[in-house]
């Protein structure tokens, strides 16, 4: 029986595993990220299954070659946790879920967006205060009557933006390849114009490293409409996290929402006493800017219909690969 260890499993995930394996794999499901301590957890497996946050790197490769492990997938559509060149080099075929539910992303990013633009984030933190007054500070307009601009208009950005437009709102998006089908709902202009117009500006840009790091930078910031409110629930690196906070605290921001942050690994998943016992500074000072900044800890995915298309993607990827050698979502070295 053709086992499978996969890790980053959460206990109320392990009924959608069993559910879903329609080819009867012997699956070993390990609750903690593959890291370099619980590796050896994966010994004896034929295949590996990992998500965001995982470390795939050329210790963990050496060694899954070693151990005759052949297939290392992740169930996520970012793979930037896994060393292609290292998993080339110890020849272990490697493949991804290219998509999954767009609304679940798209709901989150909405929520965080419509909560800072009606002060819901700054209102309920004064309540569980004890503070029940209504300030100067939540008055606001209507979403209905407001441009909303989609940065990065794909699967997710398309989603978010059909949501929005079900209330009425203005969407503007930017993105190098348009899509004629959406032009009902959606106007496609250039990035400036965009930034000038939108009332809530939502980020959905897939990160590639060394060329849109810090795609939110202080001029991004500077573009946009005063007083305007971001968000980023696409890839901490691709904020500049000084230049929000710059941006908060001087007004031209009015709220950030985010769901990635920079140094996810040594941050999500875990508890903090304190804020202060972050270990990453810059995600420290974005904490630290509550009220005006909402973050929650990479839920965007999490969500039934999300862990359905990851979990079975993820096992047709592997069946495919047994039954021909390679997968339609295989990933390879440049």
């Amino acid at each position: 029986m053709f086992k499978i260890t996969a890790y980053g499993v959460r206990s109320n995930e392990v009924a959608y595993f069993n559910k879903l394996n329609t080819q009867h794999y012997e699956l070993n499901l390990v609750e903690a990220m593959l890291n370099t301590e619980n590796i050896i957890e994966s010994k004896g497996s034929d295949g590996v299954l990992v998500r965001g946050n995982c470390l795939v790197d050329e210790t963990a490769a050496a060694k899954f070659e070693a151990w005759g492990i052949q297939y290392v997938f992740t169930r996520t559509v970012g793979f930037d946790h896994i060393d292609l060149q290292a998993t080339k080099k110890h020849n272990i075929m490697v493949a991804r879920v290219p998509s999954y539910s767009p609304y679940a992303v798209a709901e989150l990013a909405l929520t965080l967006g419509m909560s800072l633009f009606r002060h819901v984030n700054a209102a309920v933190e004064a309540t569980v205060s004890g503070d029940l007054k209504v300030k100067p500070n939540y008055f606001s307009r209507e979403v209905h009557s407001s441009t909303v601009g989609i940065v990065g208009a794909g699967r997710i950005g398309k989603a978010e933006a059909k949501l929005y437009a079900g209330m009425g709102t203005k969407i503007l998006a930017y993105d190098p390849y348009p899509d004629d089908a959406v032009r009902d709902y959606i106007t496609f202009v250039e990035l400036p114009e965009l930034l000038a117009q939108a009332d809530i500006v939502s980020v959905h840009v897939p990160y590639f490293k060394g060329e849109n790091d810090n795609l939110i930078n202080a001029d991004f910031v500077k573009q946009m409409k005063n007083s305007a409110v971001l968000v980023n629930t696409a890839r901490g690196e691709l904020t500049d996290i000084d230049a929000v906070i710059n941006g908060l605290n001087d007004g031209q921001l009015a709220g950030y929402g985010t769901d990635v942050m920079l140094d996810e690994k040594s941050v999500f998943g875990k508890q903090f006493d304190n804020i202060t016992d972050i270990p990453n500074q810059a995600d420290q000072q974005l904490l630290l800017n509550h009220p005006k900044v909402m973050v929650t800890p990479h839920i965007g995915s999490y969500t039934e219909p999300a862990l359905e298309d990851m979990i079975s993607i993820s096992f047709d990827n592997f069946k495919e690969a047994l039954a021909t050698g390679h997968s339609k979502f295989e990933l390879t070295a440049k």
